[in-house]
């Protein structure tokens, strides 16, 4: 008699296969190919994670600068001040900051330029 592995097998492939759900072509329903491809998806989303947030850095930064640009100073500036002041505001804040509230900005650069 031939023996198929049973439940634990299928629940194992069922899984993948469930990770694989909106997936293109033979990707979605072929457990060997599913399988291939969830896996290479989830080692993008492992690197994609750190480069999220490296992204959002440097879109931060680049918001800062270009307000701190139009306040009279530079981005290395400002932050070099806000140090020696003790303003201790992170980038995603300050960048927030500079889009939504344009006037509290200035006043975060005059109060770390004092």
């Amino acid at each position: 008699m031939r023996v198929k592995k049973g439940v634990k097998a299928r629940r194992r492939r069922n899984r993948v296969l469930k990770l694989a759900k909106g997936f293109r072509g033979r990707r979605k329903n072929a457990y060997r190919r599913a399988n291939q491809a969830v896996e290479r998806a989830l080692d993008y989303s492992t690197r994609d994670r750190r480069r999220r947030r490296r992204e959002f850095r440097a879109l931060w930064i680049v918001r800062i600068n270009a307000a701190a640009r139009l306040n009279g100073t530079t981005y290395s500036r400002l932050v070099g001040a806000m140090h020696k002041a003790g303003v201790a505001l992170d980038r995603k804040v300050l960048a927030e900051i500079a889009l939504a509230l344009p006037a509290d900005f200035a006043a975060v650069v005059r109060a770390s330029q004092a």
